[in-house]
């Protein structure tokens, strides 16, 4: 029994005023990994709500699997249920599946074989037998055990009710029990949100090897190019999405190069564009003005000019044609991509220390025997979920009291992006936001568009209407306007898009002044070349420098 194709026909669907999805297509066969990529508010998760049914299309269809499994669906249970309930739902088909083969076999073993019914029975065996080995039924509870340990829900007792569930763990368990029915095709919103280094990787083997068809929208760079055979490309394009053969790392080669044609063929059209508009709105001169013509020229030179003059109205026309058609397929103009444009994100100083830290403890949070932060400081902390990663940006920001030595450098200014980010006054648009933060000389100074984090179209809307990553990038953007001798960075790279996070993670190692940033990002520690400060169970480990081996898991 072969796995069936996911299938989307120009998919229209309207917000509104807005067109969020505009005529998308995609075949997703059995095999094939899609990772959908792009800026924050092109459509990514309303296409996989469209492609899981959960909302219909404006226009266009959708052809998908019986079965289909889609993370982001509420799970259908009370939150006094257990988790045993949930893996007990998962489980409920390939034990029902387990369960019809044994009749099945009794029920052959009952019929003569020279019975009319003894073929229908056969066959009907057999077409069962072939998906409880798609599904791998045999191994069914066992996987759920197996998932809920790779998750990092192995401690957890499976009569505990969801109610009494982290977030993070509810997720979690949803993802679990997506895993153990094996669906013939999956979507995946986000799916490395609150896992860990070794749940992620776990999860990156568990996806590689489902037989269906995989759609996934993640920021998650690493996870996209360890599982993706494909990446869909949602930010405009001339021809509209694009899709891209291999992993994230393919894509950005190809990326690249793309933009580099679109605005060359751009540039070149442009050009031919306005030599077209001269020819066509060329004057029709005199033929040769300043000639003084002879007597005996007299005679022919109304023929000549008339030919000339022939010869100038036919290349107008030539030209004038050939501009309508070529302003009728004209090729769009590149659209402004948003660039990560700051000069520098940290401000100079005095060479030294810029904050000491001795024997500093936050009872519960956090246990740091020695750091010193230089005036040129390039530092990466890591560490699972709760050894104290925020803790310690906020004890060097000074904005959370602590046992030990602290010590700052007097005059040391000191900007923090946390992960919760807070707009005061929100009913101000954007624009008045930023100039009210930093004062108007300096807003003019740094024009908040050159810092290439928000869109024009979103200068003038109120505060409260950004998105969660439009907000996110507003904070960044007071920080870094004006530059703090220490710049203290809480998970950067959330709720960006995955071009902006490499061009963030490129200004990281440039410049002046001192970054400290926490990050759960694998993509961006795997290529981190400052120092590191890995933090575990509320104490700090040894610094190192270069690879640290970030996604190994140990035991």
């Amino acid at each position: 029994m072969s796995q069936p194709v996911l299938l989307a026909h120009d998919l229209v669907r309207v917000l509104g005023a807005r067109r969020v999805v505009d005529g998308f297509s995609l075949t997703a066969s059995p095999g094939r990994r899609i990772g959908l990529i792009g800026e924050n508010g092109v459509g990514k998760s309303t296409l996989l709500r469209l492609l899981a049914g959960v909302e219909e299309p404006d226009g266009g269809r959708v052809v998908r699997p019986d079965g289909l499994g889609h993370l982001h669906q509420e799970m259908p249970f009370d939150v006094s249920a257990t988790v045993a309930d949930v893996l007990a739902d998962a489980l409920r088909e390939p034990r029902a599946n387990l369960a019809e083969l044994a009749q099945l076999t009794e029920r052959l073993a009952r019929t003569p074989e020279d019975s009319p019914a003894y073929a229908a029975l056969l066959e009907e065996y057999g077409q069962r037998l072939e998906h409880a080995r798609e599904t791998e039924a045999w191994d069914a509870d066992r996987r759920a055990e197996m998932m809920c340990a790779g998750l990092g829900l192995g401690g957890v007792e499976h009569g505990r009710p969801l109610g009494a569930l982290s977030g993070g763990q509810r997720g979690r368990l949803a993802l679990a029990a997506l895993l153990v029915r094996r669906p013939p095709a999956l979507l995946l919103d986000e799916p490395t949100n609150d896992l860990d280094d070794c749940a992620a990787a776990f999860l990156e083997e568990q996806v590689r090897a489902l037989p269906g068809a995989v759609v996934v929208a993640s920021h998650d760079r690493a996870f996209l190019d360890a599982v993706c055979t494909d990446v869909i490309d949602l930010d405009p394009a001339p021809e509209g999405p694009v899709r891209y053969g291999g992993g994230y790392s393919d894509y950005l080669a190809e990326k690249h190069a793309q933009r580099e044609r679109w605005e060359r063929r751009y540039a070149e059209e442009q050009e031919e564009l306005e030599a077209l508009r001269d020819a066509a709105g060329a004057a029709r001169l005199p033929v040769d003005p300043v000639h003084e013509r002879r007597d005996n020229e007299k005679m022919g030179y109304g023929h000549r000019g008339g030919r000339v003059q022939s010869q100038i109205s036919r290349r107008v026309r030539n030209a004038t044609r050939r501009l309508d058609a070529l302003e009728r397929a004209r090729v769009a103009e590149p659209p402004r991509l948003l660039r990560f444009g700051p000069s520098a994100l940290a401000g100079e100083s005095a060479e030294g220390v810029l904050v000491r830290l001795r024997d500093v403890r936050v009872p519960g949070r956090l246990d740091v025997g020695r750091l010193d932060v230089s005036a040129t400081e390039r530092l990466l902390v890591t560490g699972d979920n709760g050894a104290g990663k925020s803790t310690l940006l906020k004890v060097l920001a000074g904005g959370l009291p602590a046992e030990g030595e602290v010590v700052r450098r007097h005059g040391l200014t000191v900007g923090i992006l946390a992960q919760d980010t807070v707009i005061e006054r929100p009913h101000r648009t954007v624009r008045d936001v930023y100039e009210a933060s930093l004062g108007a000389e300096r807003a003019e100074e740094v024009p908040l568009r050159t810092l290439g984090l928000l869109g024009e179209a979103e200068l003038d809307k109120p505060a409260e209407y950004l998105s969660v990553s439009q907000r996110r990038r507003l904070a960044l953007a007071l920080l870094v306007a004006r530059p703090p001798h220490l710049l203290l960075l809480d998970e950067p790279t959330n709720h960006l898009s995955p071009r902006l996070c490499d061009e963030l993670e490129a200004a990281l190692g440039t410049g002046p002044g001192a970054i400290v940033l926490a990050s759960h990002d694998r993509w961006l520690r795997r290529r981190w070349q400052g120092r590191r400060l890995r933090l575990r169970a509320g104490r700090t480990e040894s610094d190192i420098t270069g690879p640290d081996g970030d996604g190994a898991c140990q035991g």
